[in-house]
C-alpha cells in the first residue's frame, strides 16, 4: 500500500446518493484479481451501507488482452460478485486506451480508476467520495512517500515531471491514474480526439 493525499477541483453542491464505478485496467493479473475483486467489493458494500453511494455501483474490470486467465477469472467474478463486471478487448492496446474504454462504457454519476495491483491505497477512495460530495468534479490519488521506490525510481519520476513541465504539459505531481471523475468530466473528455493519448496530461 501506499500513501495518498486528494486534491480536487471545481465546486459544486449535490445532494443524492451517486452511482459509484471503479474501472480497474487489467492485463495479465491472474495472480492478484480475485484478492482485488474481494476488496473492492468490500469496499463497495461498505460505502452503500455508510449511505455514501447508491447500491447500484459497482467495480468494473476491463481485461487489455490479457494473454494469462484474467479474463476467465472476471468472469468467474461477475458470476459469483452481482457488484463485479467485466470488459474484454479484443487485443492489447496499452493502459491508458484500458482505462479510457472503461470510461467510456461507464454510465455512472462518478468513476474512480484504480489499477489492478492494489498499489495504490483504496481507503482513500471514501475521501475521494466525500470531495466528490462536496461539489468537486474531480480528485487525484497523489502518493505522498516515495520512501519504498528505488533510488532510480524516484530519480527518473523527478526528471520525468520536469520534463514534461517543461515542454508545458500540465501534469499532477506524483499522480498516476488513481482519480475520480464525474458524469461532467467524463462527457467532456468524449469530445478529445487524441491519437497518442496520454490521459495524466489531457485530464488537468
Amino acid at each position: 500500500m501506499q500513501d495518498f493525499d486528494v486534491s480536487s477541483g471545481s465546486v459544486i453542491r449535490r445532494n443524492e446518493l451517486p452511482t459509484l464505478q471503479l474501472v480497474v485496467p487489467c492485463y495479465n493479473e491472474e495472480a492478484v484479481l480475485a484478492e482485488s475483486c474481494r476488496q473492492f467489493d468490500q469496499l463497495l458494500g461498505r460505502l452503500i451501507d455508510a449511505g455514501k453511494i447508491a447500491a447500484a455501483s459497482q467495480v468494473v474490470f476491463v481485461d487489455d488482452g490479457s494473454r494469462d486467465k484474467t479474463w476467465l477469472l472476471i468472469e468467474e467474478e461477475t458470476k459469483r460478485r452481482p457488484r463485479a463486471a467485466g470488459i474484454k478487448l479484443s487485443r492489447n492496446r496499452g493502459h491508458q486506451n484500458a482505462v479510457l474504454a472503461g470510461l467510456m462504457w461507464s454510465s455512472a454519476d462518478v468513476v474512480i480508476t484504480i489499477d489492478a495491483d492494489l498499489q495504490d491505497d483504496i481507503n482513500v477512495i471514501e475521501t475521494m467520495i466525500d470531495r466528490y460530495g462536496e461539489g468537486n468534479e474531480i480528485v487525484y490519488g497523489v502518493r505522498n512517500d516515495r520512501s519504498s521506490d528505488s533510488v532510480f525510481k524516484r530519480n527518473s519520476a523527478e526528471f520525468f515531471y520536469k520534463l514534461l513541465a517543461w515542454f508545458g504539459v500540465d501534469l499532477i505531481h506524483n499522480h498516476a491514474d488513481f482519480r475520480l471523475m464525474s458524469r461532467r468530466i467524463i462527457d467532456a473528455l468524449r469530445e478529445y480526439n487524441e491519437v497518442n493519448l496520454y490521459l495524466r496530461g489531457i485530464i488537468p
